[in-house]
């Protein structure tokens, strides 16, 4: 029996003939849609404009100048930290064998049965402890011999310091010296080798918005490029009496104190110092060290091992625009002496508290903190001229610099008594005063809670030594100096307050007085 073919649908029909009519059309290179053309196809996107460029260049370059710096300390055992507390001593034999304590530390010290399972003793006594990791950081070469520069606060207590190289070589370093109030160090790579180092940059020519490249150890992940741009210059950050900040942008985080920012030609601006953060990480707001400043540290370490300043021996504070208008200065600048400290050599010249310092050697002192670097950039025996502004008018005296003393200074207190002064009041001021045992000053025996002399701070126990730099022993005093500021046509008078043997400067209305 044939089998005979079975019929073909017409939509089957239709498809084949489709089909054959395009292998036709493809083998004889005519297309189905155009005629004689191939397909045309959409391009890629391209953009032509010109591209910044990137800072892969100046990275390559200045990289291996650049290192982590790991810091680590002789820990001594203390009861904090376990190192002698095992059991049978300082009366753990005195507890029951069964009591939890006992049983805690025969597990986890390691004593009797405990070590007989295999486990792992810690911190005991007979063991010797070496140096513990306390803290890394960056730093970055200065000279072909192995000098570099850090952070003090990254050195600070460390017993033993590595430095570890872009390629990853570990060498041992030395501190040659560091400097507590600019928070920075100077270490040596023990050993011969010449290094690749990089210079400091002038960095009075930097301007905001300039960029910066930072280079360092965040977190310990060692070489780390971050770029940004200044942000601001003079940023003082209550960190102390030098605070001359850069502010930059460039992603800071922990581990890259120490490491340098970067201009565009390889040079040093500025040393990564500090980070704003209320999270402790990267919000982009980083502080570096000015490397004029680091400049000049960096050099008295390397010789001296120690940073020797010039000292004035005074205590100073701002000049707001009040103390600036009762004192007729044109504006509210320079720094108001609020004490000359009786070794010092201010006082030896005849600098006394009220004076305003508006000069050194002829360049002009904006405020407190601007005189304190303007000083400390000096070398002790310096000779300089300090411009003053003295009731009413400038004046200008010669001084030998001193050493900044390592402590703090305290004046002495005068013990002299002195016959009692009946209470008085200065009603209008919202103050009662008495006069002080030594004779020295007005002791504040009482302050009205809304009055001038609370809004400014004034407290009971304050003491009044001075109103425009004019003594004072009673409340006629005071009432005078008021009665000739007015008359000279000024709005508010100079009070020198003390408390807790230091001064301070503020201003009351003539016209309540």
């Amino acid at each position: 029996m044939t089998n005979s073919p079975k019929p073909v649908s017409k939509t089957r029909s239709r498809l084949l003939a489709a089909a054959a009519s395009l292998a036709i059309a493809g083998a004889i290179g005519i297309g189905a849609v155009t005629s004689g053309t191939a397909p045309v196809f959409a391009e890629a996107v391209r953009v032509d404009a010109p591209q910044a460029p990137g800072f892969a260049d100046v990275v390559e370059r200045v990289t291996p100048a650049v290192v982590s710096v790991r810091v680590k300390a002789k820990i001594q055992p203390t009861l904090d930290d376990g190192g002698d507390f095992t059991p049978g001593q300082r009366g753990f034999d005195d507890l029951p064998n069964d009591h939890p304590m006992k049983r805690f530390f025969r597990q986890f010290r390691g004593d009797g049965e405990g070590e007989q399972r295999g486990q792992r003793r810690f911190n005991r006594p007979d063991r010797e402890r070496g140096p513990r990791p306390v803290s890394q950081g960056s730093g970055f070469f200065i000279s072909e011999d192995g000098y570099l520069v850090t952070n003090n606060h990254v050195v600070d207590g460390g017993s033993s310091f590595t430095v570890v190289m872009d390629d990853g070589k570990e060498l041992d370093a030395k501190l040659i010296g560091s400097d507590q109030r600019t928070d920075l160090a100077v270490l040596k790579v023990e050993g011969d080798g010449k290094f690749t180092y990089v210079d400091f940059a002038d960095d009075s020519k930097v301007r905001v918005g300039d960029w910066v490249v930072a280079i360092g150890n965040p977190f310990g992940l060692g070489g780390t490029v971050t770029a940004g741009i200044v942000s601001a210059r003079g940023r003082d950050i209550g960190a102390g009496p030098y605070d001359d900040f850069i502010q930059i942008d460039a992603a800071v985080n922990r581990g890259n104190s120490g490491g340098p920012a970067f201009n565009l030609s390889g040079q040093v601006v500025g040393i990564n110092t500090a980070i704003f953060s209320p999270s402790g990480g990267n919000v982009g707001i980083a502080f570096a060290i000015p490397a004029s400043t680091a400049k000049v540290v960096v050099q008295d370490l390397m010789k001296n091992g120690s940073v020797q300043r010039g000292w004035l021996g005074v205590q100073i504070q701002p000049v707001s625009a009040e103390i600036a208008e009762s004192l007729g200065l044109s504006g509210a600048k320079g720094a108001l002496v609020s004490e000359a400290q009786d070794d010092g050599p201010a006082k030896k010249v005849g600098i006394v508290a009220g004076d305003v310092i508006t000069q050194i050697n002829g360049k002009d002192v904006a405020s407190p903190r601007e005189l304190a670097r303007l000083i400390g950039g000096f070398a002790p025996g310096s000779s300089v001229d300090v411009t003053l502004w003295r009731n009413g008018k400038s004046d200008t005296v010669k001084l030998d610099l001193g050493e900044l003393p390592g402590s703090d200074r305290q004046a002495s207190n005068d013990q002299q008594s002195a016959p009692e002064v009946p209470a008085d009041a200065l009603a209008d001021l919202g103050l009662t005063v008495t006069g002080a045992d030594n004779g020295k000053g007005l002791v504040v025996t009482a302050v009205e809670p809304d009055s001038d002399a609370a809004e400014r701070g004034i407290q009971a126990g304050d003491v009044i030594m001075a109103v425009n730099s004019i003594e004072v022993k009673s409340a006629d005093d005071v009432t005078k100096a008021m009665s000739d500021a007015s008359k000279a046509g000024r709005k508010a008078v100079l009070v020198q307050v003390s408390r807790d043997d230091a001064n301070r400067f503020v201003t009351l209305p003539v016209a309540k007085g």
